[in-house]
């Protein structure tokens, strides 16, 4: 991977990473999310664009299209092979890939160490959960986390408003089952799958499931969806209790 401009970060302690109330007033406003298939989301608020995990179009991924995007910032939760690629990105973007505390266009952003396997880090290392407030939103974007949420990282990641979580299987990243308990322990007000088989996936070469055992496992969650690959999210449009279920579509 080439590392354009990437900021390094202190892979700091429980005490020393947790977010200031400060750091998380942003109020107002709205963001824009945009998903660019897989676990590649393109978030656009507070007069930034965060790109999250953007790929390698090969297996599961083969029919998308590369997620080639302006953005002022990139969050990359793993690097093995069709992950994280960066090479042909425009502009010169912010690389951020390791777990710690950042300050992007002043959004503070949270990276938190999870295991991107079941065999503790063993097999596939380390996957980055990532945290943040744009547009007055608390994100929560699990990246390809594979292993139940400890108590340390369950206070590190607080309570999200939106909660980006892998739920296809496979290998490197939550099933349908455990992505389940990954909701319940966060508790956010809204949910986005990601992470599993679609049309674009190379059927030979894919381990995934579709979303739809996820949303089984969720019966009696409402479940929005969306036409576009692009949603506006802002405090009016969250559930004002309990928990809804976003699925966004792709244009193929």
């Amino acid at each position: 991977m080439k590392r354009r401009q990437i900021l390094s970060g202190a892979g700091a302690g429980l005490v020393t990473t947790l977010f200031t109330q400060a750091a998380l007033a942003q109020k107002g406003g709205s963001l824009s999310v945009q998903w660019l298939g897989h676990t590649c989301f393109l978030f656009s608020g507070n007069n930034s664009r965060i790109l999250v995990n953007p790929f390698q179009p090969i297996g599961c991924t083969a029919k998308y299209r590369p997620p080639k995007v302006q953005a002022g910032a990139v969050l990359i939760s793993s690097q093995l092979l069709d992950e994280g690629a960066v090479e042909g990105l425009p502009g010169k973007p912010r690389i951020i890939y390791e777990p710690g505390v950042y300050r992007y266009n002043n959004i503070q952003i949270q990276g938190i160490a999870t295991d991107h396997d079941r065999q503790g880090g063993r097999r596939f290392g380390t996957n980055v959960v990532w945290r943040w407030n744009q547009g007055g939103i608390n994100i929560v974007h699990l990246g390809g986390a594979a292993a139940p949420i400890t108590i340390e990282q369950k206070i590190l990641m607080g309570r999200p408003d939106v909660l980006f979580v892998p739920v296809g299987g496979g290998a490197k990243a939550y099933n349908p089952e455990e992505a389940v308990q990954a909701v319940r322990e966060l508790n956010p007000k809204l949910v986005v799958p990601t992470h599993y088989s679609t049309q674009a996936a190379d059927a030979s070469k894919c381990d995934l499931v579709p979303v739809d055992r996820f949303l089984e496992l969720m019966q009696g969650t409402p479940v929005r969806r969306a036409s576009s690959d692009t949603i506006t999210i802002n405090s009016g449009n969250l559930p004002p209790k309990g928990m809804a279920i976003q699925v966004m579509s792709y244009k193929f």
